[in-house]
């Protein structure tokens, strides 16, 4: 059987992709250091989800090993070499807050050890496909150019814009303020197409919105949704940092996202880009995600307002996906909002 490689392995979306291709009988290797509790604290910690992927599949292992670290990656890849038909990079520094901090860490990681493997595919594994799990940071500030309005509880376009329907993959990534997370993302981003238009490998970006599901070890600075129920369950106080709240967010299930993955397996192209989030089916503002959670748990949720965004910070985004279920009609979405917040109360 093909060996799937799936970098973040402990992660939301690497464990999401560990499970999935471990059902569907592949051999699964995962790479994972662990580095979300560096950042977030023993609250971001994914050794739990590690310990659970074990546990349940007897056909994943699992390797402590930093992207940084070429020398170490190269002997993954010297071992499975050309059983490799499928690499998952999902590994990241996560936080565009924590990128303003530590900048040279996130460029080794984020920049640097994506180079790192995709350099490796090109030696040893040249005919695997391979998915990097970008983000909607590319295009920086540039959505808040958009003119918006202002509603109760979010920000909203008028149904007459073109972007009405989200951004689309053409949206401009130049000349706006990106945060250093965004901009060694967007680094990343593009060398993940040029290793598919100029050196011939089989890449992708999906450039996602908010992305969450029950593996989510959400923390204050990544992972709105998952932290939100994780306070609410702790009864402790909810920060809304800037925008009064009702800044908007498209949100995605693991699951859904991954299934995306299995589509552009199957036909697989050579760097392209998608915008993958929740789209119009599944979005919401920071307020209406705490009105949910607090109907659904029936309780009243503490919170604090911080005036100041932060640097680079959406006011409102949504995907716009139209590209992506053009180029791959059986994909479904099968969560929005309300169904994402019950699964993570229910998980917590």
């Amino acid at each position: 059987m093909s060996v799937v490689l799936i970098t973040g392995s402990s992660g939301l979306v690497g464990s999401e992709s560990v499970n999935f291709f471990c059902d569907k009988g592949f051999d699964v290797v995962g790479i994972d250091n662990n580095l979300r509790q560096f950042f977030f604290g023993k609250d971001g910690s994914t050794n739990w989800v590690k310990n659970s992927l074990l546990k349940r599949n007897k056909n994943f292992k699992s390797f402590h090993i930093d992207i940084r670290n070429y020398n170490k990656l190269e002997k993954i890849f010297k071992l499975y070499n050309k059983k490799i038909s499928l690499i998952i990079h999902s590994a990241a520094q996560p936080s565009h807050d924590y990128g303003k901090n530590f900048p040279i860490i996130d460029f080794n990681v984020n920049a640097s050890g994506t180079l790192n493997l995709l350099e490796l595919t090109k030696r040893y594994s040249s005919d695997a496909k391979f998915i990097f799990m970008s983000t909607n940071k590319v295009y920086g500030d540039n959505p808040n150019k958009l003119k918006i309005y202002e509603k109760s509880n979010r920000w909203e376009l008028k149904t007459t814009n073109k972007y009405f329907e989200g951004i689309d993959e053409k949206f401009s990534i130049d000349q706006s303020t990106h945060s250093f997370f965004g901009v060694y993302n967007t680094y990343a981003d593009l060398v993940v197409q040029e290793y598919g238009k100029n050196v011939g490998l089989k890449t992708v970006c999906f450039r996602g919105g908010c992305i969450t599901g029950p593996n989510h070890s959400g923390a204050k600075l990544h992972g709105f949704l998952s932290y939100l129920v994780k306070l609410s369950i702790k009864y402790q106080r909810y920060n809304i940092i800037g925008y009064k709240g009702k800044q908007v967010r498209d949100n995605i299930h693991s699951n859904d996202l991954v299934n995306c993955f299995w589509e552009y397996f199957k036909k697989p192209t050579k760097g392209e880009v998608y915008n993958i989030g929740g789209g119009r089916y599944s979005n919401c503002s920071i307020l209406e995600a705490i009105n949910l959670v607090e109907q659904i748990k029936k309780i009243k949720i503490k919170k604090i307002y911080t005036k100041k965004p932060r640097v680079g910070d959406h006011i409102w985004y949504i995907s716009n996906m139209k590209k992506f279920k053009q180029h791959y009609p059986n994909w479904k979405q099968i969560y929005n909002t309300q169904k994402i917040i019950e699964e993570l109360i229910y998980f917590k």
